[in-house]
């Protein structure tokens, strides 16, 4: 199972500390030491809204390229698709978010989902032309915030809606709210009109994200999101609090048989670490707690 990191990006855009774009680069490279390869490190977002992520371009161009390692930038429209254009060194890949519901999407984005749609399509044929890697990320897929429950033939709609200019469907449960009968009956739907890998993004709010993780590996999905030390969460929703952490899963996935790659003491190191420099007295990740085991 591949562990994609989102930690440089959906871990530190939730944070009230803004860290500076070497310690960001100090981050991305623990992560990779720990055995990490996917890694998101950017959104293309507006600085007034998001001012975690200002440094986008910076950050990009300071990461190191090494063998094997492929950048993520989240885009969120054209302008960010010209930015990510624009770089000497580019992102691997875009990650283009879609909310599932239109309140939650208009409040987001300003428009309703099936209007967010017909911009996706744009910046997807645009990007694949360009040489990325395009996923889509149906946000909220698991409930929404304002709208209340998000059934599995909603979500199926909008993907259908997206078109063929997808290389992966990530499926996120935004504020926390999903169990594992909801993975699997989301995976069916969305089957039905897409036959791209699926990747999900959880969160651990309701103390369910792991269990969802076991039941997303069962289901098929080929990667998961998670973010070191388990900081972080979605601004725009409320009580959108916690990733799940990458120790912690890499942890419960290698010893079920289900491996990551990810050195697990490494990663809880790495996540002590951030925690350290965002001025958090601990961490929601166990692993840098309790330790591995066998020790």
């Amino acid at each position: 199972m591949e562990i994609v990191e989102v930690g440089p990006r959906d871990g530190l855009q939730n944070e009230k500390r803004v860290l500076g774009t070497e310690t960001k680069t100090d981050f991305v490279r623990r992560a990779i030491a720990a055995g990490l390869r996917r890694l998101e490190v950017a959104a293309f977002a507006r600085p007034d809204r998001v001012p975690q992520m200002a440094d986008a371009e910076a950050v990009l161009e300071s990461v190191p390229r090494a063998e094997g390692v492929r950048y993520i930038a989240l885009v969120l429209n054209a302008r960010g698709l010209d930015r990510a254009l624009a770089l000497t060194n580019r992102p691997h890949e875009i990650n283009y978010v879609v909310v599932a519901t239109d309140e939650f999407s208009e409040r987001n984005q300003g428009v309703p989902t099936m209007e967010s749609l017909a911009g996706f399509r744009a910046v997807a044929a645009r990007a694949r032309a360009e040489g990325f890697a395009v996923t889509l990320t149906v946000a909220a897929a698991f409930g929404c915030p304002f709208t209340g429950e998000v059934t599995p033939d909603r979500v199926r709609d909008v993907v259908a809606a997206a078109g063929d200019d997808i290389d992966e469907l990530c499926l996120a449960d935004t504020i926390g709210v999903g169990v594992p009968a909801q993975v699997t009956a989301l995976a069916a739907a969305v089957r039905e009109v897409s036959a791209a890998p699926l990747r999900a993004h959880f969160h651990n709010t309701r103390n369910t994200g792991y269990a969802n993780a076991i039941a997303a590996a069962a289901a098929g999905f080929r990667a998961l999101d998670a973010s070191l030390g388990g900081i972080g969460g979605c601004p725009f929703a409320p009580a959108a609090t916690g990733n799940i952490a990458t120790e912690d899963l890499a942890y419960l996935l290698n010893r079920s048989d289900e491996p990551t790659g990810v050195e697990v003491p490494v990663a809880a190191a790495a996540g002590t670490w951030i925690g350290e420099r965002l001025g958090l007295p601990v961490v929601p990740a166990q692993l840098g707690r309790a330790g591995n085991f066998p020790a």
